[in-house]
C-alpha cells in the first residue's frame, strides 16, 4: 500500500497542496484496516511526502520536500522522469562527492590502495567483452576510491544513489565493447593521478570520467544542460 501511493503522489495523482483520500477512502480502496492506513500515512510523512495538519487532513507537500535519498521516492521519480532530470541530477551529485573523494585519495591512499586500483583497470581492460562483469568492477574501482578517502558519509549517499539506478536501462545506457574501453581509459587515467599522488589530477580525472561516460548513455536525450552546474 505505501508503495502505490508513493507511486501515485509522484506521479501527480495526487498533486502537492491536495488532500490525501480519507482514512474510509483509503481503507475500500486498498481493502486494509485503519491501522494499516495509518501506519501508511506515518510511512509517508516520515518520507516528506506529506503533512498531517490539524482539521485540514493529511496534505501532500511540494517536491522540494521529498526525501529523494528514500528507496522508494528515488525509484518512483526515477521511473516517472522522461526528460531524465532526475538521473542528471544524480549524476552531478556523484560528480562532485566522488571527485573529492579522488582528490583526498590521492593525498592518503597508500600502496594497497593503488596496487587494488592497478589490478582493477588491468582487469577490466581483459572484461570489455563482458559487460555485466566490467560493469562489478567498474563499481569496485569506484567504492576502492571511496573508501581510501575515509569519507563514509559520502561514500554512503553515491551508494544509496547507485544502488536505485544500477539496473536501470536508463541510467546504465548501451553497453558496447566500445564503450567499455573508453570508459576503462578514463578509470585509468584517475588511477595513474592517484598513483602519482596528484589530488587536483585525480579529482579533475574523476570529473570529466563521469561527465563524459553519462554523455555517452544519455545521447540522444535532452539538452545536457546539467553540465554547466
Amino acid at each position: 500500500m505505501t508503495a502505490e501511493l508513493v507511486e501515485r503522489i509522484v506521479r501527480g495523482v495526487h498533486p502537492p497542496g491536495t488532500s490525501l483520500p480519507t482514512e474510509p477512502a483509503l481503507c475500500e480502496a486498498f481493502s486494509v484496516s485503519r491501522t494499516v492506513v495509518r501506519e501508511a500515512v506515518k510511512v509517508l510523512q516520515e518520507k516528506g511526502l506529506v503533512q498531517v495538519r490539524q482539521g485540514a487532513g493529511t496534505m501532500i507537500t511540494p517536491p522540494a520536500m521529498w526525501n529523494m535519498l528514500d528507496e522508494l521516492v528515488l525509484a518512483a521519480t526515477i521511473a516517472e522522469d522522461e526528460s531524465l532530470a532526475i538521473l542528471d541530477d544524480l549524476v552531478v551529485t556523484r560528480r562532485v562527492l566522488e571527485s573529492d573523494m579522488a582528490n583526498v585519495a590521492a593525498r592518503v591512499g597508500g600502496p594497497d590502495t593503488v596496487e587494488r586500483l592497478r589490478a582493477l583497470v588491468d582487469r577490466m581492460d581483459e572484461l570489455v567483452d563482458d559487460h555485466v562483469a566490467y560493469a562489478d568492477s567498474d563499481r569496485a574501482f569506484h567504492d576502492t576510491i571511496m573508501r581510501a578517502s575515509g569519507n563514509r558519509i559520502a561514500r554512503g549517499v553515491v551508494r544509496s544513489l547507485e544502488s536505485q539506478v544500477v539496473n536501470s536501462a536508463r541510467y546504465l545506457g548501451r553497453t558496447d565493447r566500445a564503450l567499455c574501453v573508453a570508459s576503462n581509459l578514463g578509470h585509468r587515467r584517475i588511477y595513474e593521478r592517484i598513483a602519482a599522488c596528484d589530488p587536483a589530477g585525480a579529482a579533475e580525472a574523476m570529473f570529466n570520467h563521469i561527465t563524459d561516460a553519462w554523455l555517452v548513455r544519455r545521447s540522444g536525450s535532452a539538452d545536457p544542460g546539467w553540465l554547466k552546474r
